[in-house]
């Protein structure tokens, strides 16, 4: 990843300072970049070079290929041969992941503008989105791009905040304890949203309750007096309570929420909603998304854009200008089908929902449900349980077709015929790297008119199903 300055250049004495390192110059004296990057292969003389030590590549092997490039400045945790026999400049630091963090802390320094930080579960890129589009209707806004929400992606991203900006919208995912913790600290956000607790990581962190306390971190920076939403439709996080911030809850079914979403209704192609607040009703809201889960997502934008000053003409011009991207809930017609592609990521979760806009939507048109779903990554244990709690609720929805692909595809499939999907009406494909003979198989049975899900975890890469299925039908 690669990115730019948006205050033009930084010198490597100030970028030293900022990284907290220590500054080793080279024989070319005392020069600016414009970039900095984590990839070899993008550096050059106008962009610094970051070695970052990951689980199975260590960057500072690549250090010598920076340089090749004509790379000046090196941020690293030791000095390597290549670059002591060279020009270039090195600012070495403790921990490289970390320095970034801390050049983003005082990057952010140049910057005026207040900060919305999103975590959960699922949902997050939306509910990013969402705010954003919202607060852009009276507001400069700046966000992390896609889901660039590590430790690394999203210090990298503020870099990038023009600093016209007058608010950012920054994503923070995690996969452990003390990642969110970091982030939270690197951005100290003026709100705070979590979107929910799900079962996504609980291989890492063993059950929702550390996931609760995990997603929590992102009080670690929340500045004082700050906002921190979150779901009253949630256990785990419907008491959470401090005396240096102020916490906002929205519901789904509770009208004593601050923020309370009702006479939802789902057409084939946007979300009707009202939102009350305070002593205050506002009708017929919509956003292009299918579901009733993503009403949440409006709810906590209608709730930022509210304290940010917009009032609700704004809003509501806000969740008409936005719009998906990628490869989630992304729905259109491709040949004698109509496709939902949601193959970005999936959890329990996710995949319930998707479930619920495939029957809605196949509902309104009366067309035959399709559901194409693979694994579901990172739930330990739990997994197989898990996977079968999809299958029952296809089942319980009484979709028509299911197409599985891989292990937990297989125990998807199980829960759909315990639960009374006919063996008949199910398709399995045990290899999960089999994505054309699914296609090939889709092609062949598919009918005129079928709403088809297509949904898995990222790494499976069930958008290589549609890929092969276009050149069928």
């Amino acid at each position: 990843m690669k990115t730019h300055f948006s205050i033009n250049q930084i010198s490597f004495g100030t970028l030293a300072r900022m990284c907290g390192g220590e500054l080793h110059q080279g024989a070319l004296g005392e020069v600016a970049v414009r970039y900095i990057c984590t990839d070899s292969r993008e550096a050059d003389h106008e962009t610094a070079f970051v070695a970052l030590r990951g689980e199975r590549v260590d960057g500072h092997d690549y250090i010598s290929a920076a340089l090749e490039r004509g790379c000046r400045c090196v941020i690293c945790e030791h000095r390597t041969a290549a670059l002591a026999a060279s020009d270039a400049t090195a600012i070495v630091v403790n921990d490289s992941e970390l320095a970034l963090s801390k050049l983003a802390n005082h990057y952010r320094t140049y910057l005026h503008c207040k900060t919305v930080a999103v975590t959960g579960s699922v949902g997050k890129t939306t509910t990013k989105d969402l705010i954003a589009s919202a607060l852009a209707v009276e507001k400069r806004v700046a966000k992390t791009l896609g889901n660039h929400n590590s430790t690394v992606g999203m210090p990298l991203s503020m870099l990038e905040i023009p600093s016209s900006s007058e608010w950012s919208v920054l994503e923070m995912g995690m996969s452990g304890f003390g990642e969110i913790e970091r982030l939270s600290f690197t951005a100290e956000p003026d709100i705070a949203v979590i979107t929910n607790i799900g079962t996504s990581h609980l291989e890492m962190l063993g059950s929702r309750e550390n996931i609760c306390r995990a997603k929590l971190e992102i009080l670690s920076g929340l500045k004082h007096d700050g906002i921190l939403i979150l779901p009253y439709d949630e256990p785990l996080l419907r008491n959470v309570k401090g005396k240096s911030y102020r916490t906002v809850y929205v519901s789904l079914f509770c009208e004593k929420a601050d923020f309370f979403a009702k006479n939802i209704r789902v057409e084939t192609d946007r979300t009707l909603f009202d939102i009350v607040y305070g002593e205050k009703e506002v009708k017929d809201l919509s956003v292009r998304l299918l579901g009733k889960h993503n009403v949440y997502a409006a709810l906590y934008a209608f709730a930022v854009a509210t304290f940010a000053g917009l009032d609700e003409d704004a809003i509501r011009a806000g969740f008409l200008n936005y719009t998906t991207d990628g490869m989630r809930q992304h729905i259109y017609r491709m040949g004698k089908i109509t496709v939902i592609e949601d193959c970005y990521n999936a959890s329990p979760e996710s995949m319930i929902a998707a479930v619920d806009v495939l029957r809605q939507y196949s509902q309104s048109t009366g067309k035959r449900s399709v559901a194409v779903l693979g694994d579901m990554l990172e739930l330990g244990a739990d997994s197989p349980t898990l996977h079968r709690s999809v299958g029952s609720y296809l089942a319980q929805k009484k979709i028509d077709r299911l197409y599985t692909l891989g292990c937990g595809g297989d125990q998807i499939a199980v829960g759909a015929r315990q639960n009374g999907m006919p063996k008949a009406h199910i398709s399995q494909t045990h290899d999960v790297k089999a994505l054309e003979a699914v296609a090939n198989t889709l092609a062949r049975e598919l009918g005129d008119g079928d709403v088809v899900l297509f949904k898995a975890s990222r790494s499976v890469g069930a958008e290589g199903i549609i890929s092969h299925l276009k050149k069928l039908i």
